[in-house]
């Protein structure tokens, strides 16, 4: 059959523009895990792409992984009860949140040594870094509040009330937005970054409890993951929601990617919801990708589309007790400490 030259020109250009979301929307696969062995519970995981590296926070120490060689390079000591690490790769420095101590640590990212501490709110917990301002965000539990650092000055510049429970936040310095999720009020605290003060509080029914939160900033849009299994995709400017999808049980960490515009959304229960923002307004699951229970944090490597997910093997749960109520958490088998690599190109 003869075609035009048009209809080639346009054939081809198709392709070129379809060829991107196939392979956006291809499915994650296993590809390693990464042992650490060691003692203790784990939370938040941070990643550097410039400088390939995990940081991962285990019991009192931050982990640190070296992904192009998929191995621990040295760890961060000197954190009590630490949830987790905020990096300002511009200013080679990190903010560790050490939860047991009420302080944050003002980490050298090159010697991995911590320089000075900081008092924090009661509870220090999740955290950020905000590059707009080169301050750091702890989020602090117990006191429902954020203490706010300068990072490069190693001081506490503001202390700012929540009025709930704070889990994951998202900064958008375009913007001069910090946003936080309410865990206990099913709200999101939006924080101006200039003033230091909390000016909006968005609900995010028919999501509850939310966990996870991850920003599209070109696009305007955070990703919510909530605790009755929904991520919610809401507009950051004036906090309307979208969009849900349905996820998995015991959800915590949320990640974007812009390159891919895929939304992850990791739970407990073992599953990692992957779903693409087709557009502006539509949120579509592409793959309830199959981790490992307990595989609840996360962090994404932008540059290679890599998701790393940290867990445990346990023992078997413990048969409920007479006279006692439910069931015992069971317990983490020793030195099975691990994270656990996914992506797109195929497992080896």
């Amino acid at each position: 059959m003869k075609r035009n030259l048009s209809s080639v020109v346009f054939g081809i250009v198709g392709w070129l523009a379809f060829a991107p979301l196939c392979h956006a929307a291809a499915p994650y696969h296993f590809i390693k895990e990464i042992p650490i062995g060691g003692e203790g519970f784990w939370d938040y995981l941070s990643l550097d792409p410039a400088a390939h590296r995990l940081y991962v926070s285990h019991g009192t120490e931050v982990v640190v992984i070296d992904v192009k060689r998929d191995g621990v390079v040295g760890t961060i000591a000197d954190t009590p009860g630490v949830h987790g690490v905020a990096l300002a790769p511009e200013l080679g420095l990190g903010v560790t949140s050490n939860g047991r101590e009420d302080k944050a640590g003002i980490v050298d990212l090159k010697t991995l040594q911590t320089l000075s501490k900081v008092d924090t709110a009661q509870g220090p917990d999740g955290m950020l870094y905000d590059p707009g301002r080169k301050e750091a965000y702890l989020f602090c539990g117990r006191a429902q509040a954020a203490t706010v650092v300068d990072v490069k000055a190693a001081k506490v510049v503001a202390t700012i009330p929540l009025g709930g429970r704070p889990e994951f936040g998202a900064a958008d310095p375009g913007a001069g937005r910090v946003y936080d999720n309410l865990e206990n009020k099913s709200e999101v605290a939006v924080i101006d970054a200039e003033t230091h003060r909390v000016v909006d509080r968005w609900p995010i029914a028919p999501g509850e409890s939310a966990s996870g939160m991850a920003i599209d900033v070109a696009h305007h849009r955070l990703f919510i993951g909530c605790h009755n299994g929904r991520m919610v995709m809401m507009d950051s400017g004036n906090g309307k929601v979208l969009a849900t999808v349905p996820i998995g049980r015991g959800v915590d960490a949320c990640a974007f990617d812009p390159g891919t515009q895929l939304a992850f959304a990791s739970c407990g229960d073992g599953t990692t919801t992957i779903a693409k923002e087709e557009s502006p307004d539509t949120l579509t699951v592409v793959q309830t990708l199959q981790t490992e229970r307990g595989a609840r944090t996360m962090a994404l490597d932008p540059s290679t589309h890599k998701i790393y997910l940290a867990t445990a093997k346990f023992e078997a749960a413990p048969q409920r007790e007479q006279g006692r109520r439910g069931r015992r958490r069971p317990r983490i088998v020793p030195r099975s400490f691990k994270v656990l690599v996914y992506g797109m190109e195929l497992g080896h």
